[in-house]
């Protein structure tokens, strides 16, 4: 295989071998501690104009799966320490390696990547570059950022997904680049699902006549989002809402709250989220670079969840405003199972707020 280099914005360059696309690759690098499931990192819209390094050593052993896919690939490059070229697996159509080629996603294997994990944990995120060649100038590395998230990965269609069962609830989610499951655990659990692009505004929310709203998951930085947090204001106190990973950041900053750049971020399905309110420690999926300051919410809002390894906010709810929301995925693809109750206690809310203005009518 060819020589290629990871080169990093503070100088380090790191040693390896191409696999994937024969093509540059510019970034900014973060790792994920997912021990299975590459291919729904590879698809996961959140990854928007990032190279994505496993920490994980051995990478895609069972192969590629294209009904496992979330969807089309957003990722910018790929580092893995070693990749199977001949997985195995009774479900597996095709390695890796095709994959990436097949959707020119760059990668690169053979890289220390315990040494690169360290450097991101000490330094922080930063610009990267996948190369055959180290440059002399490293200004794009230095100034590269993600932008325009939303814009990038947001599919803008509306469509309507009637139920699995009996219907309990209308539900207008309104899409940020989400998981395809999301709109799944609704539809399982009775509820008609109408999607609305993020360019939606509160008018046109509000007139596909909700019995509640959920604010999707999403990449880039939530402060970017003028318009939407504005349109979002209008709809606090309206309907029950639940906002999940980016909705949960674009929901505090409605509110009237901030939001922090992580130094590295959370990703991976095994990340400890405490209970504030209860005995457990649930183990959720998450794959984000921003948190939720919760010391600024404190007037309108109260901390339920917290993640155990950093401290950082997990979850807020607005009891006045029938409102919550989480900063990890409680979606039952492909992770873990721990969670997926918010999406019952969510319906348990639209009930609730039903029988309430029948009782008042």
């Amino acid at each position: 295989m060819k020589k290629a280099y990871l080169v990093l914005s503070n100088g380090k360059v790191f040693e390896g071998k191409r696999f994937g696309a024969d093509a540059p690759a510019l970034g900014e690098l973060v790792f994920t501690t997912g021990v299975v499931g590459y291919t729904q990192t590879l698809t996961d819209p959140t990854y928007y104009g990032q190279i994505v390094l496993q920490t994980f050593p051995l990478i895609g052993n069972y192969g590629v799966i294209e009904e496992d896919l979330s969807g089309a690939p957003v990722v910018s490059g790929y580092v893995v320490r070693e990749w199977c070229d001949t997985p195995s697996n009774f479900r597996c159509q095709y390695d890796l390696d095709k994959y990436l080629k097949d959707n020119n996603i760059p990668g690169i294997y053979g890289v220390d990547t315990r040494e690169v994990t360290r450097t991101i944990r000490e330094d922080g995120v930063m610009g990267a570059m996948i190369c055959d060649e180290i440059p002399a100038d490293l200004t794009a590395l230095k100034e590269y950022t993600v932008t325009n998230a939303l814009a990038a990965v947001a599919t803008g269609k509306s469509e309507v997904i009637p139920t699995d069962t009996v219907e309990v609830a209308k539900v207008t989610v309104i899409d940020y680049g989400s998981k395809g499951n999301t709109v799944t655990e609704l539809t399982s659990k009775g509820c008609t699902v109408t999607v609305l692009p993020y360019t939606a505004t509160a008018e046109e929310v509000l007139a596909t006549t909700p019995d509640g709203i959920l604010l999707t998951d999403g990449p880039g930085d939530p402060t970017e989002n003028t318009t939407v947090i504005t349109e979002l204001k209008k709809l606090i106190g309206k309907k029950p809402i639940f906002g999940i990973s980016l909705g949960h950041q674009l929901l505090a900053i409605a509110m009237g709250g901030e939001t922090v750049k992580l130094k590295y971020g959370n990703r991976g399905g095994n990340q400890p989220v405490k209970d504030l309110f209860g005995r457990r420690t649930y183990i959720t999926s998450q794959n984000h670079g921003y948190a939720v300051v919760a010391d600024s919410l404190k007037e309108v809002g109260t901390e339920i969840f917290r993640n155990v390894n950093d401290g950082t906010c997990e979850g807020m709810n607005y009891p006045a405003d029938n409102a919550f929301s989480v900063q990890f995925h409680p979606q039952t693809a492909n992770g873990p199972h721990d969670t997926s109750f918010l999406f019952d206690r969510f319906i348990t809310n639209i009930l609730n707020a039903k029988n309430q203005k029948a009782g008042e009518c």
